[in-house]
């Protein structure tokens, strides 16, 4: 049976640990902080309650199992085939960390990280074993949301990066290659992109942030659940992609050129969109809201786990 070693279990950590142990592999589980580390079984054993709820699990109870705590970052890695590190996003918690796991871990196994925000070339050049690290980027939850962003270092190994692509495919994961480094990733910089237009609209007094999050929610994002941008474009237009582009590139070429300035992130116009926000930002509301987010990825998971092939 092949071994995940899950370092840093929090949320991010339980969710790669149920990604890894639903498909079969033996996964051990370790942090610094020894009441998130304790907590952890439990946690992973709920959430595989719910996945069965919705079909995307068969028996809840046997994948939980296969997610164990371990007593050491040392007995968590001794045996693993690929390290899941989900750290605090700090680069010097980041290169203290890889300096212990590649110390640690067993030559040949891979050596990944969850970051959203630090390339890997900044805390593994140093590094005996950097050939075998790189980024491993998913979107929360994991176990929901399957695109993991893969985007080694200049000296990560191309067969670490085939490596990586195949195991992340054989667990249910949709890898996608970052091809360079690159600032936010693809994910973040398309998220980036959007939101920064949302705020700079809700701030010029274009539409409140409740009429913008239904634009997404039910228009852009009916579509964007199943179909890219590519693929929407391609059926915008009688002709197909090309039809598309030589339709409307015009207009977007306007929109391009007037992009939303850094500035939409000043706190006076923070202030302004969290007053016109009528949600709470309590600790109990975030739970519930998370929670009822989870549900209906579950669900939207379990559909799309049963939906026709594409054409």
């Amino acid at each position: 049976m092949p071994t995940a070693a899950i370092v840093g279990s929090g949320l991010i950590g339980r969710a790669w640990a149920i990604v890894f142990a639903r498909a079969g592999w033996d996964v051990r589980l370790w942090d610094p902080h020894r009441p998130t580390l304790a907590d952890a079984p439990t946690l992973i054993a709920c959430e595989c309650e719910e996945l069965a709820r919705h079909g995307l699990v068969d028996d809840a109870a046997a994948v939980a199992a296969r997610a164990r705590a371990a007593g050491s970052l040392a007995e968590a890695v001794d045996e693993a085939d690929i390290v899941q590190e989900n750290g605090p996003e700090k680069l010097e918690a980041k290169r203290a960390i890889y300096s212990d796991l590649d110390r640690l871990a067993k030559p040949d196994a891979i050596l990944a990280s969850s970051t959203s925000a630090i390339v890997a070339s900044r805390f593994t050049e140093d590094l005996p074993g950097r050939a075998r690290c790189l980024v491993a980027h998913p979107v929360n939850p994991p176990h929901l949301v399957p695109v993991v962003e893969l985007c080694g270092a200049p000296w990560t190994s191309p067969q670490t990066m085939e490596r990586a692509r195949a195991i992340y495919q054989a667990v249910g994961q949709v890898p996608i290659t970052v091809r360079k480094e690159i600032d936010g990733f693809i994910l973040n910089r398309l998220q980036g992109a959007l939101l920064a237009e949302a705020f700079r609209l809700v701030e010029e007094g274009y539409v409140s942030p409740q009429d913008l999050d239904h634009t997404v929610k039910d228009g852009l994002g009916l579509r964007w659940s199943f179909m890219g941008p590519f693929e929407t474009i391609e059926l915008n237009a009688p002709g197909g992609m090309a039809d598309y582009c030589a339709r409307y590139t015009g207009f977007y070429r306007r929109l391009a050129a007037d992009p939303a300035p850094p500035e939409v992130y000043d706190p006076q116009n923070v202030e302004k969109i969290l007053a016109a926000w009528h949600g709470s930002g309590s600790p109990e509301r975030i739970a519930a809201r998370s929670e009822w987010r989870n549900g209906r990825l579950a669900a939207l998971a379990a559909h799309k786990a049963s939906a026709p092939r594409e054409p």
